[in-house]
């Protein structure tokens, strides 16, 4: 793993290379874990993420042309050219694949008055397909880019909405808000408690390392896209219950009407629900237990979580499974599956020495039953998205 500052240092050397010039200047922005609070964030709810070291990095410059061209450096030094687009001619569907994360900001931007043309070199290190947001940390670091390239003061719950509008009406992926806003807001040594609904946010200290603890994430390598029809069908049943229950959105259920309101329901909306509203009251003990410096406290909470994510949700898949329930027998105090889910990664708190046996744990789980190796790092919270250079 490389800080975010290796990594500008690599677009910006990139930059030079392909274009003979050094950029205007470089932004990045971090991947990030969610401590607890999945699929909370489109009903209105309450979350609570942390940004990962990992970080995506945008070297750019201005163009007088209107073109936007977009490269991508690769771990092995090789790089990824886009077609070259006009700005003024973008519109959904007119890109696709990962470029097009990067030209529904400029779509989105350009909506908003901000439409000329750029040189990107892209750089990052947040694993692709993991659940850790890598989407939204090239997304907020192309945001920051135009927005810095044209001068624009930065509105950082502003353009949280700039980038979900990207990813849900240019990519096509129906997102929240949470990964965006944990880019952009997250600071160091602490996580962002938000309440989606009313934008407040306040930042919560967050020290494992102080507890003798720490959170382990585990990457399956089963890789998931918030593309595929699950996500979508989840988000579209809560809205579907919501309107059922005549309510905004399931963030105003409270967990005292849990019985009544799920009389009121078909049976195949009633676990979301649950789910939901069990998840938000878990978010805010979680809080509370953090502002009473008791980090171990979240152990069964993570754990429950993971539950209602796997059995109401319905979101998990084996190798999550796989690797909470293995953390959990060698020693972890809590486990759950983090990010979308039907892939990515999940986390663990662990005891700091009880580290390594952890590890071992989840790795000869995955042995054992023949699936492909997990990739495993030590989550510490870090600083969101800026200017590097």
């Amino acid at each position: 793993m490389s800080s975010g500052r290796e990594q500008g240092r690599r677009a910006a050397a990139a930059f030079g290379r392909l274009h003979g010039t050094a950029p205007h200047g470089v932004w990045s922005a971090p991947g990030r874990v969610n401590l607890i609070g999945e699929h909370t964030d489109y009903n209105d709810g309450f979350v609570l993420p942390f940004a990962l070291p990992h970080r995506t990095a945008v070297a750019a410059a201005p163009r007088a042309d209107g073109l936007l061209t977009v490269a991508t450096l690769g771990d092995d030094g090789g790089v990824q050219r886009a077609e070259p687009v006009e700005v003024a001619a973008l519109e959904p569907g007119v890109v696709t694949g990962w470029p097009a994360y990067v030209a529904g900001v400029a779509w989105v931007l350009r909506g908003e008055g901000v439409s000329s043309g750029a040189d990107l070199v892209v750089a990052g290190d947040v694993p692709a397909g993991a659940g850790l947001s890598s989407s939204h940390a090239l997304e907020c670091a192309v945001a920051l880019a135009l927005l810095g390239l044209a001068g624009v003061p930065e509105d950082r719950p502003g353009i949280a909405r700039w980038v979900q509008r990207a990813e849900n009406d240019f990519v096509g992926a129906p997102t929240g808000l949470l990964d965006q806003t944990a880019s952009l807001l997250c600071t160091e040594a602490h996580v962002l408690f938000l309440d989606v609904r009313s934008g407040k946010a306040e930042q919560v200290p967050f020290d494992a390392a102080a507890s003798g603890l720490e959170v382990l994430v585990v990457d399956t390598r089963a890789h998931h896209s918030n593309l595929d029809g699950g996500y979508g069908e989840r988000r579209a049943g809560c809205e579907e219950a919501a309107a059922l229950l005549g309510v905004p959105a399931l963030r105003d259920v409270e967990l005292t009407e849990l019985d009544e309101v799920s009389d009121r329901l078909p049976e195949r909306l009633r676990p979301l629900v649950r789910h939901v509203v069990t998840e938000n009251e878990r978010v805010l003990r979680s809080v509370e237990m953090l502002r009473a410096d008791d980090v171990a406290g979240l152990g069964p909470l993570l754990t429950a979580s993971h539950e209602s994510l796997r059995d109401d949700y319905r979101v998990s898949c084996p190798e999550l499974d796989v690797a909470v329930d293995a953390a959990l027998a060698a020693g972890a105090l809590g486990a759950r599956m983090v990010g979308g889910g039907f892939g990515g990664s999940a986390i663990a708190l662990t005891p700091v020495d009880r580290h390594d046996e952890v590890v071992r744990g989840v790795l000869a789980a995955f042995a054992r039953r023949g699936l492909t190796t997990p990739r495993t790092f030590t989550a510490v919270p870090s600083a969101g998205a800026g200017r590097d250079e």
